[in-house]
Formats: C-alpha cells, sequence, structure tokens
C-alpha cells in the first residue's frame, strides 16, 4: 500500500498520542507504587492525621479525620478558640470564633468553599483516576527546586483544574497548584515518611497572603482507625 503524505502525517500525530498516553499511565504508575502500591492505597478507609500549624510565630494543634470519600473534619485551636471545618456528603459547616469573623455557632459553609473542601476527600487523587472520570495532561518535564519534575494538569470531574508537580526521581508530589479563594496557590510538599506500608508527606508549606507561609507538619498518621462519624454532624447552636 502506498503510503501518502496525509496518511503518514495521520499515523505520525496517532503514534505521537500514543506515547504520550503511555508516559503519562507510566508516571501515575510509578507514582502509586512510590506511594505504597495500589493495593495498600485502596485498602485505605479512614485517616485521622494530627499536626501542628506554623504561622507568624504562632504554633496551632490541629486534628484532621476523614472518612476517605465521603467526609472530613479539621478542628484546630487558636488562643482558646476552637475553628473547626466539617464536610459531610455533599454539606459542609463550620465553626469560627468572633476573631474569625464568625461567632462561635455551627454555621453553612459557603459553596465555594465547600468545594474545594470536597475535593481534599480523595487523598490518592491519581489512583485510579480513569475510574473517577478525571483527565490527565502532561505539560511537560521541569524544575522544581532545581529537581526535575513531572507537570501534570489534573482535571476532576468537576472540571476544576489544577496543577501537580511529581518528583521524577522520587515519584512523590512534590508541588501542588491550584485555584484558593479566587487566587493560584501553592502547596509545596516534603519530608515523606511511612505509616502502615504508605508514604505521606510530614510537611507542607503554603503561601497564605498577608499571613505569610502556613507550615503544617504532620506529628501522627492513623491508618484505618475507628473513626464515629456522629462528629460530622452538624450540632444545633
Amino acid at each position: 500500500m502506498k503510503t501518502t503524505p496525509f496518511l503518514a502525517s495521520a499515523l505520525a500525530v496517532f503514534a505521537t498520542v500514543g506515547a504520550f498516553a503511555q508516559s503519562v499511565d507510566e508516571i501515575v504508575d510509578k507514582h502509586i507504587a512510590a506511594l505504597g502500591g495500589a493495593d495498600k492505597l485502596k485498602g485505605v478507609k479512614t485517616l485521622v492525621m494530627e499536626q501542628s500549624i506554623s504561622v507568624q510565630g504562632m504554633d496551632i494543634p490541629s486534628k484532621t479525620t476523614l472518612v476517605l470519600g465521603k467526609a472530613s473534619r479539621s478542628e484546630s485551636t487558636v488562643m482558646g478558640n476552637s475553628m473547626i471545618q466539617v464536610v459531610d456528603g455533599s454539606s459542609g459547616w463550620m465553626v469560627r470564633p468572633a476573631m474569625m469573623g464568625g461567632t462561635g455557632d455551627p454555621e453553612d459553609m459557603p459553596a465555594d468553599q465547600l468545594k474545594q473542601q470536597m475535593g481534599q476527600l480523595d487523598v490518592f487523587p491519581l489512583l485510579g483516576y480513569k475510574e473517577k472520570g478525571t483527565q490527565l495532561e502532561l505539560v511537560g518535564k521541569e524544575k522544581v527546586d532545581g529537581k526535575d519534575v513531572y507537570h501534570l494538569k489534573v482535571t476532576g470531574k468537576d472540571g476544576q483544574p489544577y496543577d501537580e508537580y511529581i518528583d521524577a526521581t522520587t515519584y512523590m508530589v512534590s508541588k501542588i497548584k491550584r485555584s484558593m479563594n479566587g487566587q493560584v496557590g501553592e502547596i509545596v510538599l516534603s519530608d515523606y515518611k511511612e505509616t502502615d506500608g504508605i508514604k505521606f508527606p510530614k510537611t507542607m508549606e503554603m503561601e497564605a497572603g498577608q499571613m505569610g507561609t502556613l507550615t503544617f507538619t504532620t506529628e501522627k498518621v492513623t491508618v484505618n482507625g475507628n473513626v464515629d462519624e456522629a462528629i460530622f454532624k452538624k450540632p444545633a447552636k
């Protein structure tokens, strides 16, 4: 069969697309393996993370409880005042002290904040990404802090894109860039530690505008511990 210029060009395009798709899946497969493996990650049903948040010279204790894909509760204490953020299914509520513009009573979470919080119910977003309806685009290989990384554009089924940067040597996520409260924010992840055969970042840093840099240090991770789901229910005022 004679190969026409058009056919040759078409075949080249298909070959390029196929290699591109394969390289994305190779990166994802190595990333999942580096975290602990697909079987290990699929077995995670609940997580409890105890952290310290450092900001403007203060260390704020924080605890996040997750039922993966279903509910989350984050609670921290600032100068004796509790701050709570809860997502339960498709609804959310929070408690803000007066010093943060709240009343100290439970209130409904704003829709944009709820949407952002719901995205965090999936702790391993690239695990089974095709089944989740997530689209991945390999933007290219870049440098972050002098290290080679793979830049992936991730678009979930909600249509909200964000960027993940995966270290080309360790295959751990080193940075996430996404829209936060109408602005593009960056989260830098480092110092991964293993708990029950799964690696979690011990340190996360995020720029917070006038507040400066927020540093989250994970002190303890509990995998598949017992969680009383009553903690996700909005209490009466």
